[in-house]
């Protein structure tokens, strides 16, 4: 088991990619704390991992990364039931996708908040016991249009880009605290925010991919569980791209 002892934080753990990389971190023996603003999934996500690995140590807490407060809180409280945070993924993230003329001012702040204040606020909050253990894992969940940008989605490709300008200076901060921090840039993932997308268009995607299919929500969380391992120990400010060879 590669993450054996290890406690790790996953936001927006209740569906989709969180929730896959909640299941193999599961699997590979971590202790599970998931935050998700849906409480209905987010209980439910809980239950699941304990049927599949019934020795798993879980615990889901509803709250918002968009609130600094909440999510010191409830990092507190974190601390105070499992004892150590050794792994942190910022993965939460919406979509608010629309053309830059017709996107609403709602729509952009309502995605940078999210995807970029949370990911801050999540960051600052689980630094102070890192520094205090003297090591962690931050693994930030970017994405290639962060990269590359893409039509319709402004707030997104902003909010992603500003995802990675983040994992770059934490690296170099916390790095001399003994805490790593990466990002994943997913390419188009099976996922209920993605599988909106017109059918046209994803065929489109997969044709122009390499390896001819989307990615699932397993091909994240392994690259997660790569950058979380101590396999990667050396591995610090790096922007892992996972999206099939779309992008090349």
């Amino acid at each position: 088991m590669k993450l054996k002892g290890k406690t790790a934080i996953i936001t927006g753990g209740a569906t989709g990619i969180g929730k896959s990389i909640a299941m193999l971190f599961a699997k590979e023996g971590a202790s599970i704390a998931l935050i998700d603003i849906n409480n209905t999934n987010g209980l439910s996500t809980e239950r699941e991992i304990k049927e599949f690995f019934p020795n798993a140590h879980v615990c889901f807490y509803k709250s918002d990364v968009k609130n600094y407060e909440q999510i010191q809180d409830t990092f507190e409280k974190i601390i105070n039931h499992f004892g150590s945070i050794d792994i942190l993924i910022n993965n939460a993230g919406i979509t608010r996708d629309n053309l830059l003329l017709n996107m609403s001012q709602k729509d952009w702040s309502e995605v940078i908040e999210v995807n970029l204040t949370g990911v801050f606020n999540c960051g600052k909050a689980v630094s102070k016991f890192m520094v205090e253990q003297k090591c962690g894992v931050i693994i930030n969940i970017s994405s290639i249009v962060g990269l590359f940008g893409n039509i319709g989605q402004t707030n997104y490709s902003a909010a992603k880009a500003g995802v990675i300008g983040i994992t770059k200076t934490w690296s170099k901060e916390l790095g001399l605290k003994g805490i790593r921090c990466n990002a994943i840039a997913p390419g188009f993932i099976a996922t209920e925010m993605t599988l909106k997308v017109p059918e046209k268009i994803l065929n489109n995607i997969k044709e122009k991919t390499p390896l001819k299919r989307i990615g699932t929500p397993d091909d994240i969380a392994y690259a997660c569980l790569f950058l979380a391992s101590d396999e990667a120990s050396f591995i610090n400010g790096a922007i892992l791209t996972v999206d099939g060879g779309l992008t090349l």
